[in-house]
């Protein structure tokens, strides 16, 4: 039997508690530091602009905008005209920065025009599952992950202008207002669904939505998140729905351990599991649970009612108490699970990093205007943060394939290339993706039929000269 060293048990004001050390860092080996350089160093440098049309070369991303009214994407120029609205907005630079006057397709009228008749919530929505669903094919992204796990966290933005929709909240926005961009990230790097939130309000509110509600092929089953997308009712409605809640929880020794059996003898574990669940409750609102959560998965009412539903006022209803007394047998064995399974931790904590590393490439992209928001309304906020999403999937997926073309040239010449190395790279690079000053959507015609650009040799004197500071 292997011993827990991670984990202790103390004596406090007369009450047991639990102490879990973090997990250390995986250390990472050197074939592994080495198989990334020298994926970085043939890596195709790319302009943003060009990378967006190259993507609409073999997904077809802009036929997934529709004209509001007509219904249709007939339009001369339409995917070039697209692609440089959904940059300005990604890059919160406006319209202005990527006009020219000497383009039919690129002047500031048509570009108007296309942001208010074709950029909208319900396309942006389309483009982005075809640009999920295209990276689930590639066989990389499959190393990475098979789409069933997926995480869920906040990237704040200040909100400077007055508007309703912005909250405040001193430790994010400092003395000014802002809103949360509540984002799910599937394994595979993808970003699946978003969520606006004026300023900082519970994440656990809107956690379902981001699984009932997204629309890609990814059928994500485990969620990870952390402390703030927690409560008793989200795991009760986890598990009514089949789903598995995983959470990194910041405080162990705040959590509760719930037991049936009031007279059961758990040794040492007996003062820590001294709460008895009200199994009855549970039973008496079964039929109602088993009917909410049918509602729920057959999209008859939205997530996020139905959590403020149960939780208005700043109390449970009784519908809600029971399922949040089924959450806490939930949340018990999550919990026994969590501190016993060090390498469950080092799973929650690595899908976590990716999705943290999601907002790492998004804060890069969103740079105009010092990263500030500056929509006044909630649907301007959510086309412009949902562009945001799209982009930046979009440079996940040009990774992607770009990183598997340097693997095959790799294992061409004889260098060694693990499996469980190339499970540990990552497509949320960007240091070769120019997002500035130039905006030049001009593509060869080789790569706008859809074929890939050379990659860079690393050894030539060329390359040698660029990397000199």
């Amino acid at each position: 039997m292997s011993v827990n060293s991670s984990l202790s048990l103390t004596q406090e004001d007369g009450h047991t508690t639990l102490h879990l050390a973090a997990p250390e860092a995986i250390p990472e080996p050197e074939s592994l530091k080495v198989l990334r350089a020298e994926i970085s160093a043939r890596l195709p440098v790319v302009d943003l602009a060009e990378l967006l049309m190259e993507v609409h070369s073999f997904t077809g991303l802009a036929e997934a905008f529709t004209h509001v009214a007509e219904g249709r994407t007939l339009v001369r120029h339409l995917p070039l005209s697209l692609c440089a609205v959904l940059l300005s907005q990604a890059c919160n630079i406006g319209l202005k920065a990527v006009s020219r006057p000497d383009v039919e397709a690129l002047t500031l009228p048509r570009l108007s025009w296309i942001a208010q008749n074709y950029v909208r919530a319900d396309t942006i929505t389309a483009a982005n599952a075809l640009l999920v669903n295209a990276q689930l094919e590639l066989p990389l992204a499959q190393s990475w992950g098979g789409g069933e796990v997926a995480s869920a966290d906040g990237l704040r933005f200040v909100v400077p202008v007055r508007t309703i929709n912005a909250g405040w909240n001193s430790k994010y926005f400092g003395a000014q207002r802002g809103v949360t961009y509540y984002n799910f990230t599937s394994d595979q790097f993808t970003g699946f669904h978003g969520i606006v939130i004026p300023g900082t309000l519970r994440d656990s509110l809107y956690i379902l939505a981001g699984l009932l509600e997204q629309q890609t092929r990814l059928d994500p089953r485990e969620i990870m998140a952390d402390t703030h997308g927690y409560s008793d009712v989200v795991f009760g409605l986890f598990a009514l729905l089949g789903y598995k809640f995983s959470p990194r929880l910041a405080d162990l020794s705040d959590q509760r351990f719930w037991r049936l059996d009031k007279d059961a003898d758990y040794g040492a574990l007996n003062d820590l599991s001294r709460h008895t669940l009200n199994e009855r409750l549970i039973a008496a609102h079964w039929e109602d649970m088993l009917r909410l959560a049918g509602s729920l998965k057959l999209g008859k009412v939205g997530a996020t009612s139905i959590m403020r539903t149960l939780q208005r006022g700043g109390s449970l209803s009784s519908l809600g108490r029971a399922i949040a007394e089924l959450g806490r047998i939930e949340k018990t064995l999550y919990l026994l699970n969590y501190v016993g399974d060090e390498a469950y931790r080092q799973r929650i904590l690595r899908q976590l990093n990716r999705g943290e590393q999601r907002h790492s490439v998004a804060r890069a992209v969103f740079h105009g205007q010092k990263g500030e928001l500056r929509q006044r309304y909630r649907e301007g906020m959510e086309d412009q943060l949902s562009a945001l999403g799209l982009v930046v999937n979009a440079i996940v997926l040009w990774n992607t394939r770009y990183i598997q073309v340097a693997l095959d040239e790799l294992r061409s010449i004889g260098h060694p290339v693990n499996d469980e190395d190339v499970a540990r790279l990552t497509p949320l690079l960007h240091e070769h993706v120019s997002m500035l000053g130039k905006y030049d959507f001009t593509l060869s015609e080789d790569v706008a039929q859809g074929n890939l650009r050379p990659l860079r040799n690393p050894y030539s004197l060329e390359e040698y000269i660029n990397q000199i500071p």
